[in-house]
């Protein structure tokens, strides 16, 4: 495949939804081009890019398309390059893989999301490392603002800002690792006993959690209030497993070089 012909995924390097697109992609060996646009910025391009049809990231353009949403960006995948297949042959198994998909994506993803960023607004220095890691452009230029920006966007569109919120956010993730370790039942795989889009997805969303060397390192470590939640839960087989999936599965990116943050220069990129 020529680089011009490449699909081009449009991420957010910190996204948990994000990096479920890109092991979609890294896992079927599919080379693509990776933008990064700026955090915030991004949901007007988006909005652009999709004549409306969406404000977030991930968002794929592939044979022509523009493909929003990690779980349309993997059914699309499936179709266009099937093997390996991430969805089960078997039609039950591939309806009880998607359920699970859908399960994680509503009730895990938002909730850990919004508890990073909520734990992460208590500590600026941490929070202006990670702002410059994902927007070294933006950085460079907004200087002692961004911490300000970034809190302001978080608390908005995560409502990271709400303690009772964070607490909510709290029991939702110990829900969803009670979930996952009684859908494993102390098998390997959730469904049908091999790697699907359901174990992706659990893997993927968790990695905020877990934090598997394989998976996105923005910081280097997270915020201490956040760690005396989640240090002892990675001792549970749930996030036991979160590791091993990303040991196992986590294949190396097929990625040509990444772009720079420019949010002029994504315009024109991605133009017609």
């Amino acid at each position: 495949m020529r680089v011009n012909d490449r699909p081009v995924l449009w991420h957010i390097a910190v996204s948990h939804f994000s990096e479920k697109a890109r092991w979609a992609l890294d896992y079927k060996g599919i080379a693509h081009t990776r933008r990064a646009p700026l955090p915030g910025l991004h949901m007007p391009l988006v909005y652009w890019m999709t004549r409306g049809r969406s404000i977030t990231l991930p968002l794929l353009e592939l044979d022509g398309e523009r493909i929003a949403d990690s779980t349309a960006i993997i059914a699309a995948l499936e179709r266009r390059f099937p093997e390996p297949a991430l969805y089960p042959s078997d039609p039950q198994e591939l309806r009880r893989a998607l359920e699970l998909e859908e399960w994680f994506d509503e009730q895990l993803a938002p909730y850990i999301r919004r508890l990073a960023f909520f734990e992460l607004r208590h500590e600026p220095e941490l929070m202006a490392e990670m702002a410059a890691r994902i927007a070294p452009a933006l950085a460079s230029t907004a200087g002692a603002t961004l911490v300000p920006y970034t809190r302001l966007f978080t608390g908005l569109r995560y409502r990271a800002s709400d303690a009772q919120g964070a607490e909510h956010a709290r029991g939702m993730v110990l829900a969803a690792l009670d979930r996952l370790e009684a859908e494993l039942g102390g098998n390997d795989y959730l469904v049908g006993g091999r790697f699907t889009v359901a174990d992706l997805t659990a893997a993927a969303l968790l990695y905020p959690l877990a934090l598997p060397p394989q998976g996105p390192q923005i910081l280097v470590r997270m915020p201490d209030s956040y760690e005396r939640f989640s240090a002892p839960l990675r001792e549970r087989p749930a996030c036991t497993w979160v590791q091993e999936m990303f040991t196992r599965h986590r294949l190396p990116a097929g990625t040509d070089a990444q772009a720079q943050s420019n949010p002029a220069g994504y315009m024109a990129a991605a133009a017609p």
